[in-house]
């Protein structure tokens, strides 16, 4: 029996989803491109068949990935997850996987020569963000099949849509090529780590090995899956991604020499200091009194405005966006400064920030507890734009802290990466409009994702090739509780884990054809 019922795709979506193909044709092709974009039509139609017949071992993959959690932060399964991941790469046809250690967890490392002229990178993470399974509707980890109003049938998991959906659908891909007797028409190079919920803080390190560093300066580009599209089938092609220092902010009576070295009865406030007020204190100096724009001496001194270009984008992107649904969906009634949805959205892209993600002292339990804790944590986040830089941000945050008189904070920065910018007219960047054109997805240009992913590993030296995102199909709740992707689509205009998988197998061809 079917693990759930066929997926509801008729006839038409299906032309939907496969037509506009004169809009594909559009894009600048190689010479006998189009003659090899008429040939992957055929080849599609047998990897369509494929990929349904394998549904759903497609759907179980997930399932089973999903019930083992990886989760850096904690060090939980981190070997397991890593040696898991390097099965399914192996599963999926790639050949000398091996385990790349790092001065933290390891990464995973395959390739799949195909004999073609050109190489797609292929970004993987196999860790997950924490969970609390109180707060959410279904276990997190046994990944059942719930209903989505609006939206179909899904997956719900910690990991579901980041990112084990989007990437067992891409090996899901593979496994349809093989089983169609095809060959991709580019050659992969496939890399993941096991960190990129706690900032890749090892990264580079498993980037840049000798071996994997060849392999990726061989790739037109390379990309996260990702599966974002929204109620209306629209997609985003980002044009680049904030960057981002994770860290704690320490105050406590041992460090500073004042205040208990720990928690003591509230009742001697009136006589000792608190390290939970510094650590207040020290936070209101880092940003604006509304909390909005980072007040740390220098900190957008190297901040490249939007430029008119970026700036139109925005405003084209706007006109596509529901802006009352955007709101209902974050449980918002304003923007920052009420502003208008357009000028927020400039803002998201082009404002560095500050976010305090966490406040730990002392008692946080049920009820009350008299005491005055000698330790105090800020755990935070700050987004950077371009042309800042980690290592400038992190440096001006202790210059700041310091000149203030706050020289017993720590700042423990545990990961955190550059911004990420890619040129419009790359190879990467073309073929995925060509593909989401064949596709018939409405794809909008974006000139920066305001999240933040790694991606400058790939786009600064010594690597050097673009990167972004690219995939259909939809999911939600990263980070948070109900976690979930989308197998089984009641939206005619948003893709189902059948046609998210010859998603990925149209960016290939693309890819292979574009100039």
């Amino acid at each position: 029996m079917s693990i759930i019922d066929s997926e509801t795709a008729t006839p038409s979506r299906r032309t939907m989803l496969r037509s506009a193909a004169l809009l594909g044709s559009g894009m600048a092709l190689t010479a006998g491109g189009g003659a090899a974009l008429a040939a992957a039509d055929s080849e599609m139609a047998r990897i369509r068949k494929a990929a349904e017949s394998n549904r759903d071992a497609d759907i179980r993959r997930i399932q089973d990935w999903i019930r083992l959690p990886s989760i850096a932060a904690e060090n939980l399964n981190m070997a397991e997850g890593a040696a898991y991941m390097a099965d399914l790469a192996r599963s999926a046809g790639f050949t000398g996987v091996t385990t790349v250690p790092s001065d933290g967890h390891p990464g995973v490392f395959g390739v799949m020569d195909n004999g073609a002229k050109r190489t797609l990178g292929i970004y993987f993470m196999y860790d997950v963000k924490q969970f609390d399974p109180a707060e959410w509707s279904s276990p997190p980890l046994e990944a059942r099949i719930v209903d989505k109003p609006g939206w179909g049938k899904a997956i719900m998991g910690r990991g579901a849509v980041n990112q084990k959906g989007p990437e067992a659908t891409l090996l899901a891909t593979l496994h349809a090529m093989k089983k169609a007797g095809v060959k991709p028409p580019v050659n992969l190079v496939l890399l993941c780590e096991g960190e990129e919920e706690i900032g890749s803080p090892h990264f580079k390190q498993i980037a840049t090995r000798p071996d994997v560093l060849a392999a990726l300066k061989k790739c037109e580009g390379i990309f996260i899956p990702a599966s974002w599209q929204g109620a209306n089938g629209e997609v985003q092609v980002n044009l680049g991604s904030k960057g981002v220092i994770e860290l704690e902010l320490v105050a406590s009576g041992e460090k500073w020499g004042r205040g208990p070295k720990g928690d003591i009865h509230s009742s001697y406030k009136a006589m000792v200091d608190s390290p939970a007020w510094r650590l207040v204190q020290a936070l209101q100096t880092l940003v604006t009194p509304d909390g909005n724009n980072v007040a740390i001496g220098g900190w957008s001194d190297n901040v490249r405005p939007l430029t008119d270009r970026e700036k139109a984008l925005i405003a084209e992107a706007a006109k596509g966006m529901n802006e009352a649904q955007m709101k209902q969906a974050f449980g918002l009634t304003h923007w920052i400064d009420d502003l208008p949805f357009e000028q927020a959205l400039v803002r998201l892209a082009q404002e560095p920030t500050a976010n305090i993600e966490g406040l730990v002292a002392g008692y946080t339990g049920p009820g009350g507890k008299t005491v005055l804790p000698g330790r105090a944590v800020a755990k935070m986040d700050f987004r950077l734009v371009p042309n800042q830089t980690r290592a400038e941000a992190e440096a001006k945050l202790r210059a700041h802290l310091d000149s203030r008189g706050f020289t017993d904070i720590e700042a423990n920065v545990s990961g955190g990466y550059d911004p990420t910018e890619v040129a419009e007219d790359s190879r990467l960047i073309k073929a995925e409009l060509a593909a989401y054109a064949k596709l018939g997805v409405k794809a909008n240009l974006n000139p920066r994702l305001a999240g933040s992913w790694p991606g400058a590993v790939f786009t600064a030296p010594p690597v050097s090739i673009p990167a972004g995102h690219f995939g259909i199909g939809h999911g939600s709740g990263a980070h948070a509780p109900d976690e979930y992707y989308v197998v089984e689509s009641t939206n005619p205009k948003v893709a189902g884990i059948t046609e998210a998988t010859l998603g990925y197998a149209e960016i290939m061809y693309q890819l292979a054809s574009v100039r």
